[in-house]
């Protein structure tokens, strides 16, 4: 696979990828309404707390998910597909035993969980059922979440998005009938677990279909195999273990120093810069496998240049998203949250966790990708941990002393400035051969620059308040269009050379694109 391929696959991937995530936002959120306004509240109160530990499974993942894919991309440009075979057989059937292992223990201890939880008594039996059924499927998600990771590997997001997407949109049809005929926790919660794994098995037929030497037995189970995964897979584990301690270490610390009331201006104020967060990452999920198969090859060329590339765009799609949410939060706040009065302190947090989040996307969540599939892992996992335990001194420290909600944001932005403008920055200019500043010049200040008319459009209503517009919905929508179309305009004729915008203009339907001469005569 050249390098031009890659790079359209990364395309590819990352427009299913924004219209996974599109799709799973208006699905949950369908849903969430659904069986808010359908099921008791003890009922939906157990539904969301399961759901809630589900997110949580990934600290299970023992980070061999990560090197499933990475194996994956890399064993497949030199076509070892028996060490394959032994690799994915010795992840596959290690999960198969944690899933047992899970399923067991939770069924043996369910009585004493449902009662911890306070459940009532004619709850405890349906509860019990449903506590065991849900942990039964997470361990199954761990094996057969393997394949998804292999057509990863095999830069194929595009199909696991297009499963994933298909089951969301399946899984929301048949919960919405669920609740009209009136079905029970128990039964609702087997079609969504159903739902949740059923993409995973669909999964398994593409992606082995793609590698039809690769066998799956329980005989090619290589405790050899899993001493060498783990060199790798136990640094992607801890990385992946302290993003979530950096997302999560506010809200305990608000808990801990502060009140839970404390915790609920927090998760307000967060609200917008973890959609910001959703729509900015989609083409950085699609670099890992892309960087294995070019590290594989051993085009260093191509890697460096992905990654001064893969900078470049992340500043040109996050620098106008990123000025839309800042100057119309308040607004967007609202409709988040419903609550139409936004405090001052939930204002403040907001605009900090989302600059934070958007600091990020410009120095950690390339350079992380990239990085953790070319032999970094180690380098990053101490990054990681150093950002981390400075995050957790930092924010602990601040509301002690200023005793309020922002201090503990800012605690959390302060350390990610310093690693990612200090730390990761450097290395990454040092990787493509260029000072910082002169990396900085090619990558952000472009789109800084193209954007300063969007920032003025968005901004007038602020210097001229008889531009105001009252209506939440109608202030977003004329605002986001104004401020939106200008920032395309100056970003399309101000950051991209003229061969991307070729490209780009080649992507588009040809009713959308006039011939030129060449092609008029070509025709």
């Amino acid at each position: 696979m050249t390098y031009d391929s890659v790079k359209q696959n990364i395309w590819s991937n990352a427009l299913s990828n924004y219209l996974r995530t599109f799709v799973g936002i208006i699905v949950g959120l369908v849903t969430f309404r659904l069986l808010y306004q359908s099921m008791p509240q003890e009922s939906f109160g157990f539904w969301s707390l399961l759901w809630s530990v589900f997110g949580y499974g990934i600290l299970l993942d023992f980070g061999f998910g990560f090197a499933a894919q990475k194996r994956v991309a890399e064993l497949s440009v030199t076509r070892e597909w028996d060490k394959l075979s032994q690799v994915l057989s010795t992840i596959l059937f290690f999960y198969l035993g944690v899933a047992v292992l899970m399923a067991t223990t939770v069924a043996l201890g369910s009585d004493e969980i449902v009662r911890a939880f306070g459940v009532s008594e004619a709850n405890h039996e349906e509860f019990r059922i449903v506590l065991i059924a849900f942990f039964a499927a997470i361990g199954l998600a761990f094996p057969l979440g393997i394949f998804p990771e292999i057509l990863r590997g095999q830069q194929r997001i595009s199909t696991a998005n297009n499963i994933i997407t298909l089951a969301m949109l399946m899984r929301l049809g048949v919960i919405a009938w669920a609740v009209y005929a009136g079905w029970g926790l128990l039964s609702i919660m087997l079609t969504a677990l159903f739902f949740a794994l059923a993409p995973d098995l669909v999964s398994a037929f593409f992606a082995l279909r793609h590698m039809p030497e690769v066998r799956l037995r329980p005989s090619l189970f290589s405790k050899s195999i899993m001493r060498q995964t783990m060199g790798f897979s136990i640094f992607a584990y801890i990385s992946t273990a302290t993003n979530i301690v950096l997302g999560k270490t506010d809200q305990l610390v608000l808990g801990a120093t502060l009140s839970i009331g404390a915790v609920a201006i927090y998760q307000a104020g967060a609200k917008v810069a973890e959609v910001f967060s959703q729509f900015t990452r989609q083409l950085q999920d699609t670099l890992s496998p892309a960087a294995a198969h070019l590290h594989a090859t051993g085009d260093h060329a191509a890697l460096r240049d992905l990654l001064q590339r893969s900078t470049r765009w992340s500043t040109i799609i996050a620098t106008p998203l990123y000025l839309l949410c800042a100057f119309e939060l308040e607004p967007l706040l609202q409709v988040l949250t419903g609550d139409p009065h936004i405090a001052v302190e939930t204002w403040q947090v907001a605009q900090v966790l989302l600059f934070w989040f958007y600091s990020t996307a410009l120095t950690h969540s390339v350079s992380k990708r990239i990085y953790m599939m070319t032999g970094h892992e180690r380098r990053l996992m101490w990054l990681g941990l150093g950002e981390a335990v400075l995050n957790l001194a930092l924010s602990i420290a601040l509301a002690l002393i200023f005793k309020n909600v922002v201090s503990v944001a800012v605690g959390s932005l302060i350390p990610s400035l310093f690693f990612g403008w200090f730390l990761l920055w450097p290395w990454v200019a040092k990787d493509v051969s260029l000072h910082p500043w002169h990396l900085f010049r090619e990558t952000v200040l472009p789109s800084w620059l193209s954007c300063v008319p969007a920032a003025l459009v968005l901004a007038a209503p602020l210097l001229f308040p008889g531009l105001q517009i009252e209506n939440t919905w109608l202030r977003i929508l004329v605002m986001g269009s104004a401020g939106g179309l200008t920032a395309l305009l100056c970003l399309w004729f101000g950051s991209l050379t003229l061969e991307e915008r070729r490209s780009l203009r080649s992507r588009l339907p040809s009713r959308f694109t006039k011939k030129t001469p060449t092609a008029l005569q070509a025709a």
